[in-house]
């Protein structure tokens, strides 16, 4: 990731990418299985569909993290597309003003998936926000470690999906 000075306010957004030796239907259970994130991220600690949940638009689920420097935190997402085996997003605690959304895509190319992960920061405040508030002068540089963070989290979540898949 090339340095390019965004600010929260800018919602900077970060994206990976793995080829896996699968049709996106073999890839997508492994996608849409969020209580399998803890394996798969380093920061993800527990995560846990809400009401009986399972992946579609406008189900929710829990997730637990933690960071060295950030601390403890639960968050409530929202799954705001989920068209089989394409898309899977969700957007973090409001839908209409998320703290952040994510979002996997499936793709068919060369005989298995293009699997990219995708996440915008903002537009609303996030536990980064405060962050940025003790240090304002740093901002630029907090938003870019934190955008390298979810980088190489998420090259890591690309990765374990496409090796349990591939290893089923």
């Amino acid at each position: 990731m090339e340095w390019t000075g965004a600010r929260y306010a800018d919602q900077p957004t970060v994206e990976v990418e793995t080829w896996v030796d699968a049709p996106p239907e073999r890839v997508w259970p492994a996608v849409v299985d969020v209580e399998a994130m803890p394996g798969q991220s380093p920061e993800v600690r527990r995560v846990e569909w809400l009401e009986g949940g399972a992946p579609a638009v406008g189900a929710r689920f829990r997730g637990h993290s933690a960071h060295d420097a950030l601390g403890e935190w639960s968050t409530v997402s929202h799954v705001v597309e989920c068209e089989e085996p394409r898309v899977f997003a969700w957007a973090v605690e409001d839908p209409e003003n998320p703290t952040a959304t994510w979002r996997f895509t499936l793709e068919p190319a060369d005989g298995g998936t293009r699997l990219r992960q995708w996440m915008r920061m903002g537009p609303a405040r996030s536990g980064l926000s405060l962050a940025i508030d003790r240090m304002p002068d740093k901002e630029q540089k907090i938003v870019f470690v934190r955008l390298r963070e979810f980088e190489a989290n998420m090259t890591g979540t690309v990765e374990a999906i496409k090796k349990r898949v591939e290893g089923a």
